[in-house]
C-alpha cells in the first residue's frame, strides 16, 4: 500500500531537474500512504516523471523500491496496492514462453530481482500487455505505467474501487496521484470548485467517480483502464476492462445450479482461498472485528488458517445503541484471537473532526468516518495491515434497505398516485420525534429504534413513481441539491443515467447493484482508505476479491435473502466457525451521535459554519434551506443530521482550502 503521483507535459520534454522537484512534492504530500521510503524516476525527453512513496508490505528490501523498471527495460510503474495472486503469476510466468518469443513484449527467461508484487506485475504486463495482465490481476490497485516504446501513459483502477486514482490536465501538464492533495503540488495547479458536482456531493454524501470536487479533475472509474498515447492526447476516455453491472447480468443469466448446501461449501472455500491470499504480508498482519456477521466471518476464517492467535481491534462507545464493542469481544472470545478494544469518549471522538477535511481531501460527509478513523488508529499501534469485512452486504443483500424498500413497493405501487401522496402527507404531518414518542407506547414486538425516520422515508417511498425513484430517494441526502447549491445543474449518474442501467429482473438486484457500483466505491471504500491510510495502515476487503463476487451474483436471490433475512449464505459458513446466538442481532450502523451533537457540544462550532451571513458571502449555498433544517434540527422537530452534516463536511472543507491558498499566494 502506497501513494504515487506524476504528471506528462504534453508539448514534451522538460527540465530535470524542475520536472524532479515537482514530483517530489507531490510525493511529499503523500508520505502518509507510504513513510518508509520514496523515489522518482523520469524521462526528461518524454516528459514523463512518475513518483511514489511506499508503505513496505512485500520484500522490504531495496529490490522492493518503486518507481520500478521492468527487466526488458519498456515499462516503468508506480504501483499502490497489492496483487494477491502474485506467487501464482510468477510460477506461470516461470514457464517458458512461446517457440517464438516477441521481443516487443519482453519475452525470455525471467530473471528475478526480489520478491515484491511489483515486479511480477511488471513482467506480466511485459509477457501478455497492459490489458491481459489485468484481467489476470486478482487484488487491489491503482498503477501508472509508462511504456518507453510507444511512448504511452497507461492508468489503472482495480475492479471495485478499492485505490484511489485522480488525473486531469492543468494548462500543458496532464497531472495524476492518488490524493488531490498530491495534484495541488503541480506548479500548473488551478483548482476552482465544480459547483455541479457539488450539487452531486450534497445528494450522495461524497463525490462520486468519475467527478472530483475541482474542474477538469477526474476519478478514475472503478475496473478502467486510461491510456494516453502520443495521438490520443486530447481524445483519451477511460475504457472497462471488468464491469461489475456486466458480472450482475452474467450471473443472473447462468445462475448457481447446485444445492442450497453446495452453494455454502463453494462459499466457504472462495472465501478460504481469497483470506489466504490476503493474509500475505512481511508485516504484522489483523482484522477490524465489530461482532457482526461480516467481520466476524472475515475474522473466523482468519484464524482457522493461522497458527497463531489473529490480531483483532474494536473500538467501543458509552452510547449503548451505537456500541458493538461487547458482541465483538464474545466473538473474539470464542475464535480465541488477540483481541484489543478501545473505549473512545465522545470527547476524543469529536477532536477528530478538525482533521476530518485534510484527511479525505475533498468533501465527504459519511459520519461513520469518525470511527473508521479511531479503528483505524487504534490498529495501527499494533499492525501495518488489516482485514476489513466490507462489501457483504452490496454482495450478499445484507442492507435493510433492500427488504423492506422492496416489500412496501410491491405492497403500495397499486395504489393511485394521488393516494399513496395522500398517505405519505399523513405520516409527514407528525414530525419524526413526535412518532418516537408515540412509539413508547407500543408493545415490545412493534417499536423499532428512531421510528419517526422510517416512517419519513415510507412517505418518500409512496411519493416516487418508480422503483428507480424509490431507491434515490433512499439514498439522496438533499433531494433537490441544485436548489441548495447556487449555479449548479447536477450531473447524470451512475444512478440517474436510465442509459447506464443494468436491467435485471428484481427490484432487490438493482438495488445492490446500484449500491456496489456506487455508494460501495464512493462511500465505504473511499471512508475505509483515507481513515487507514492517514495513518499508515493498509486495509484489505476479501469479500471484494472478484472471484467471490462473481460467485455471489451467480447465487439465486432466494438463496442470499432467506426467509426474510439477509446474507443467508455468509450465515451458514459464519455459523461452522461461530455459535449462531453471538451473531444474531438487529442490525447497527458504525456510527456516532452527530444528530445529538450537533444540538449540544458541537452546537457552536455548526453555528459558525452555518452563519446565514457566511453562507451568503461565500456564495455557494442559498442560506434559507440551510438555516431551516439547522433550526428544526435544534428544535427537536427535525432530525437532519444527515443534511446539516453534508454542508458542514463541505464548509470545513472550503475553510482548509482558503486557509491553503492563502499561504501559497506571494506577499
Amino acid at each position: 500500500m502506497c501513494g504515487l503521483a506524476g504528471f506528462l507535459n504534453l508539448n514534451g520534454g522538460f527540465h530535470g531537474d524542475s520536472a524532479r522537484n515537482a514530483a517530489v512534492a507531490m510525493a511529499s504530500a503523500l508520505r502518509h500512504r507510504g513513510p518508509d521510503d520514496d523515489g522518482v524516476w523520469l524521462d526528461e525527453q518524454a516528459g514523463i516523471v512518475l513518483s511514489h512513496r511506499r508503505l513496505a508490505i512485500l520484500d522490504l528490501s531495496p529490490e522492493g523500491r518503486q518507481p520500478m523498471v521492468s527487466t526488458c527495460g519498456r515499462y516503468a510503474i508506480a504501483f499502490n496496492g497489492e496483487i494477491y495472486n502474485h506467487a501464482d503469476i510468477r510460477r506461470e510466468l516461470e514457464i517458458p514462453p512461446s517457440p517464438q518469443p516477441s521481443p516487443a513484449r519482453g519475452e525470455g527467461e525471467i530473471r528475478w530481482r526480489g520478491h515484491s508484487d511489483t515486479e511480477t506485475m511488471l513482467a506480466a504486463i511485459a509477457r501478455w500487455g497492459v490489458e491481459a495482465a489485468l484481467q489476470r490481476f486478482v487484488g487491489m490497485f491503482a498503477f501508472a505505467l509508462w511504456d518507453r516504446q510507444e511512448r504511452a501513459l497507461h492508468l489503472a483502477r482495480d475492479r471495485f474501487g478499492e485505490k484511489p486514482l485522480y488525473y486531469g490536465r492543468m494548462g500543458n501538464a496532464f497531472l495524476f496521484g492518488s490524493e488531490l492533495k498530491a495534484l495541488q503540488k503541480h506548479p500548473a495547479w488551478r483548482g476552482e470548485i465544480d459547483r455541479n458536482v457539488l450539487a452531486l456531493y450534497m445528494r450522495h454524501n461524497h463525490v462520486p467517480a468519475p467527478y472530483s470536487i475541482y474542474k477538469g479533475i477526474n476519478q478514475l472509474p472503478p475496473g478502467t483502464l486510461l491510456t494516453l498515447g502520443a495521438e490520443t492526447w486530447g481524445e483519451a476516455v477511460p475504457r472497462p476492462y471488468w464491469s461489475a453491472r456486466r458480472m450482475a447480468e452474467s450471473g443472473i443469466a447462468q445462475p448457481f445450479a447446485g444445492s442450497e448446501g453446495e452453494a455454502v461449501e463453494t462459499l466457504d472455500g472462495l472465501l478460504r482461498e481469497a483470506i489466504q491470499g490476503q493474509m500475505m504480508a512481511d508485516v504484522p498482519l489483523g482484522a477490524f472485528l465489530s461482532g457482526g456477521v461480516d467481520s466476524s466471518l472475515v475474522v473466523a476464517l482468519m484464524q482457522a488458517q493461522s497458527r497463531r492467535p489473529v490480531k483483532t481491534f474494536t473500538i467501543g462507545f458509552s452510547e449503548a445503541q451505537y456500541n458493538e464493542a461487547e458482541y465483538a469481544k464474545a466473538v473474539a472470545r470464542h475464535l480465541g484471537t488477540e483481541h484489543t478494544e478501545l473505549y473512545v469518549t465522545a470527547d476524543q471522538a469529536r477532536e477528530i473532526i478538525p482533521r476530518l477535511s485534510e484527511i479525505y481531501d475533498e468533501p465527504f460527509a459519511d459520519s461513520s468516518q469518525i470511527p473508521t478513523l479511531l479503528v483505524a488508529q487504534l490498529a495501527r499501534r499494533y499492525v501495518t495491515v488489516s482485514l476489513s469485512g466490507d462489501g457483504g452486504d452490496e454482495l450478499f443483500g445484507g442492507y435493510n434497505r433492500y427488504l423492506w424498500a422492496d416489500a412496501i413497493w410491491r405492497k403500495l405501487r397499486w395504489l393511485p398516485k394521488m393516494g399513496r401522496h395522500a398517505l405519505g402527507s399523513v405520516l409527514t404531518a407528525l414530525p419524526p420525534h413526535a412518532w418516537d414518542n408515540l412509539f413508547q407506547f407500543a408493545p415490545p414486538g412493534v417499536r423499532q429504534r428512531t421510528p419517526g425516520d422510517k416512517l419519513h422515508k415510507l412517505a418518500e417511498i409512496l411519493a416516487a413513481d418508480s422503483p428507480e425513484q424509490v431507491y434515490l430517494n433512499l439514498v439522496s441526502h438533499w433531494k433537490q441539491p441544485s436548489a441548495v447549491v447556487l449555479g449548479s445543474r447536477e450531473p447524470l449518474t451512475l444512478l440517474t443515467d436510465p442509459a447506464q442501467r443494468a436491467v435485471l429482473p428484481e427490484f432487490i438486484q438493482r438495488m445492490m447493484l446500484l449500491d456496489a457500483v456506487s455508494y460501495l466505491p464512493g462511500d465505504i471504500l473511499t471512508k475505509v482508505d483515507r481513515a487507514a491510510m492517514s495513518v499508515s495502515l493498509e486495509t484489505r476487503t476479501p469479500f471484494l476479491d472478484h472471484r467471490v463476487a462473481e460467485f455471489a451474483w451467480s447465487l439465486p436471490l432466494a438463496m442470499k435473502i432467506h426467509q426474510g433475512q439477509g446474507k443467508w449464505p455468509l450465515r451458514q459458513v459464519l455459523y461452522r466457525y461461530v455459535p449462531q446466538n453471538l451473531i444474531e442481532r438487529p442490525k447497527m450502523g458504525f456510527g456516532v451521535p452527530i444528530g445529538a451533537w450537533l444540538r449540544g457540544p458541537l452546537i457552536n462550532w455548526a453555528e459558525d459554519l452555518l452563519d446565514e451571513t457566511r453562507l451568503r458571502d461565500e456564495g455557494y449555498f442559498d442560506p434559507a434551506p440551510i438555516r431551516r433544517k439547522w433550526q428544526e434540527h435544534l428544535s427537536g422537530r427535525r432530525n437532519w443530521q444527515y443534511c446539516l452534516w453534508n454542508v458542514l463536511m463541505f464548509q470545513e472543507w472550503l475553510a482548509r482550502q482558503r486557509k491553503g491558498l492563502k499561504a501559497r499566494l506571494p506577499l
